[in-house]
């Protein structure tokens, strides 16, 4: 049986020392961190301009219009965006009072629902086109197609190598 895989924690081999990165790996995480940084604060600001959504109302709005149903739990909705129950209850209070969700007084038998309003369709149709372009504009234009296929690649290789999701710790 191979060794497991070293966690953040282990030491260099043989040392007591943490495995410091090398110039190289530093630059690797330096360029995604600025990536990630930069791109998400641009799509977000396009988003905003563009539509007056925050990313969290997109993230949101286009998870739930993902599919025909009409009703999520709020467990598998926080459970998709990767968020807390705590976190999205919040969210969806601020989407109820702008009429882009619901949320039945009672709960059905598999826990609290949340439901896309037409208003909501509405306005996540019509901001999907925009958000597209900013994707584009932003992040695939930058990329030839070898290039995308590349990235997608690497993307998934890290996500596999993180494993399933870690549900995020409920806010104390």
């Amino acid at each position: 049986m191979p060794d497991p895989a070293p966690t953040v924690a282990d030491p260099a081999p043989g040392t007591d020392e943490p495995a410091w990165l090398t110039a190289h790996e530093a630059a690797t995480w330096t360029a995604y961190r600025r990536l990630t940084t930069l791109l998400d604060a641009a799509v977000a600001a396009d988003l905003r301009t563009d539509s007056g959504l925050s990313d969290a109302d997109y993230h949101v709005l286009s998870t739930l219009s993902e599919t025909p149903e009409t009703d999520w739990r709020l467990r598998t909705l926080a459970d998709r965006l990767l968020w807390t129950r705590s976190r999205l209850a919040h969210q969806l209070r601020r989407m109820e009072a702008r009429g882009l969700v619901e949320r039945p007084d009672a709960p059905g038998p598999a826990g609290p629902a949340v439901t896309l309003t037409d208003e909501g369709r509405r306005v996540v149709d019509a901001a999907a086109p925009r958000h597209v372009r900013s994707v584009r504009h932003r992040f695939l234009d930058a990329l030839d197609p070898a290039q995308q296929a590349a990235f997608a690649a690497l993307a998934t290789q890290v996500v596999d190598a993180l494993g399933p999701p870690v549900p995020p710790p409920e806010d104390a």
